[in-house]
């Protein structure tokens, strides 16, 4: 099995790139959530660049180890080969028709920061650093609040509907909430600081079990009941473009600092 891993931020994004590239050829939504990573990682090294971070080259290398958990399981899953459960789960939507931009959405953010980001943490980390790095992780977080109207904006573009179907809906709305990635994050600080504490010959169990859970949300993300799913199918019948072109809409997504983010139900499933 060919596995690219990283060892630079840089090799991050190239590797990411050639992820994306193939999506477009292959129409394989797998790439939505790459080039949203892809965008999250450009604003993480400008702000290991610029000095955002306390610790940047921890935070350098906290990247590529998260990087890496999600090159490992792409490749491995592409060879056929066993991945983790949820990403096995995620990447098999992304080959099929009727998930919508979101869902993929979700079930990448889903796999990557409620599984890896917590191992990723505790790997760069020892039980009495752990904590050193909150404040760096929470600027993550700022990072990602800031990339919220951008992709908001790119969805509508894929949806011309989607602003009015989210008003009608409750429902939906709080879909996107309890999946929201704010929650998602909250959970992964909260794993890594028990992951640092196991054991090396308790950490394999504990993953497994982590991903046997995280799988059954992304089964909840991919089937979230008749209505709901219902309304999903009709918004996916009235997409637009083909998946490279939703590809690149997605990529179109701009960075907009602030010096404060409120999250508002709408846009809290990326917050």
């Amino acid at each position: 099995m060919n596995t690219k891993q990283a060892t630079t931020i840089n090799e991050v994004i190239q590797c990411l790139d050639e992820i994306i590239a193939a999506s477009k050829i292959e129409q394989c939504a797998i790439g939505l959530f790459t080039t949203l990573y892809r965008e999250v990682t450009i604003q993480i090294k400008n702000g290991i660049e610029t000095g955002l971070f306390q610790n940047p080259e921890r935070m350098e290398k906290l990247d590529v180890i998260f990087a890496n958990r999600y090159l490992r399981a792409y490749y491995q899953f592409k060879a056929k080969e066993k991945c983790s459960e949820c990403w096995g789960f995620s990447f098999t939507k992304g080959e099929e028709y009727w998930p919508i931009v979101v869902q993929h959405l979700l079930l990448g953010i889903n796999a990557h920061v409620n599984l890896d980001l917590g191992i990723a943490c505790a790997q760069v980390s020892t039980p009495e650093s752990i904590f050193d790095l909150h404040s760096d992780y929470n600027k993550i977080n700022e990072i990602l609040s800031n990339l919220v109207e951008g992709v908001e904006e790119c969805l509508v573009e894929i949806w011309p509907t989607l602003t009015y179907i989210l008003k009608l809906s409750g429902k939906i709305d709080n879909f996107f909430i309890d999946f929201s990635m704010k929650t998602a994050r909250d959970g992964a600080w909260k794993y890594a600081t028990e992951f640092v504490l196991l054991p090396e010959n308790e950490r394999e169990a504990s993953v497994q079990q982590r991903d046997i859970k995280i799988t059954k949300i992304a089964k909840l993300v991919s089937n979230p009941g008749y209505f709901v799913s219902g309304i999903f199918r009709l918004i996916r019948l009235f997409e637009r473009g083909n998946v490279a072109q939703k590809i690149i809409e997605l990529s179109k997504v701009k960075y907009n600092p602030v010096t404060e983010t409120v999250a508002t139900p709408e846009c809290a499933v990326l917050v």
